[in-house]
């Protein structure tokens, strides 16, 4: 490949100078979270792309019968395909609220393209039925011709927008012996530590104590006793300066390097084609030995996009790169 044509990007992540975040947006309460829904249902109006065996017209046999309605003959069609429906259902959601529905083929149907899905019961992992999902099935927009080498549409995959009612709500409770407990999205010890040391901060004593590096219990204080809603907010728009580990991500495909400011490297000599890149005493010429520095450096030497991933590969083999390397 010419170096002409390659994608070169470097998205410099830059953690010590990150702009503090609100809890909600890196964390949530110990009780909401989200619950999966699951059900088997039968996609009508297909034409003639629908399931080729007999599975479909024995269920669409029994739908016929719950409706007390008694067919004379056997019901078969290839305008029908039995699906699987999926859905997620958020904490806290009530009766009445809708969802988003997935739908994918269960047989052998060709298309559930035009199709619509038949009220269909959606349970959750108890077994209980927590809502019912019908509605026109869409598979995307329609086929075009091009010259561009784009992958086909899969028409055996569907969506329902706002295709399931909720029927019962899911039970969640988020508060235990007076207190309710903050979990982080991405743990992180040292992300925990300051998300106490902010919540006590924030209202001026001790409510708040990091349990491990996921979970910061906090004590509902007395005068919030009777409400609640009114201290989860205020913990919400609590600011926490996140940290992480220093991690880089590579694509070898596009030549794209995603790395953070606080990668560190070590001091080390690399020979590379016609140029020598060297850290010497914690520094890359005048500037501190960091990734960005190191690159801008081997960028300026004349190397590739392929050479600097080969030499960050290299780097972090040998123990050099105070950082996680991931290539994908």
């Amino acid at each position: 490949m010419k170096k002409g044509f390659l994608l070169f990007l470097l998205i410099i992540l830059t953690i010590s100078v990150f702009s503090a975040v609100r809890l909600k947006d890196i964390a949530y309460f110990r009780g909401a979270r989200d619950n999966q829904l699951f059900g088997i249902g039968v996609v009508t109006g297909l034409n003639g792309t629908g399931d080729s065996g007999n599975v479909t017209s024995e269920l669409l046999s029994n739908m016929m019968k719950n409706l007390n309605i008694n067919l004379q003959n056997a019901f078969t069609t290839k305008n029908s395909a039995v699906v699987f429906v999926f859905a997620d259902i958020p904490a806290f959601y009530k009766e009445g609220m809708k969802l988003d529905v997935t739908i994918t083929a269960a047989g052998d149907s060709k298309s559930l393209e035009g199709g619509f899905l038949i009220q269909t019961p959606l349970y959750g992992a108890d077994g209980q039925v927590y809502a019912v999902a019908q509605g026109s099935v869409l598979t995307g927009g329609a086929e075009v011709s091009t010259t561009a080498n784009l992958q086909k549409r899969n028409k055996v995959v569907g969506v329902i927008p706002q295709g399931a009612i909720v029927e019962n709500e899911i039970p969640a409770t988020i508060v235990s012996k007076n207190t309710v407990t903050v979990l982080l999205r991405n743990p992180d010890i040292t992300t925990a530590a300051r998300t106490a040391l902010s919540i006590n901060a924030q209202f001026g004593q001790k409510l708040a104590k990091a349990v491990d590096p996921s979970s910061i219990k906090v004590n509902i204080p007395d005068v919030f006793s009777d409400d609640l809603i009114s201290f989860l907010a205020l913990i919400e728009e609590v600011e926490i300066d996140p940290d992480s580990r220093a991690k880089i991500v590579i694509n070898e495909k596009t030549g794209t390097i995603v790395f953070g400011g606080k990668v560190k490297v070590a001091d080390f000599t690399v020979n590379y084609g016609n140029f020598v890149i060297s850290v010497d005493n914690g520094k890359v010429g005048d500037s501190d030995a960091t990734i960005y520095n190191l690159v801008n450096a081997l960028k300026a030497a004349g190397a590739t996009p392929q050479d600097v991933i080969a030499i960050i590969q290299n780097l972090s083999a040998a123990g050099y790169l105070y950082a996680d390397v991931v290539v994908m």
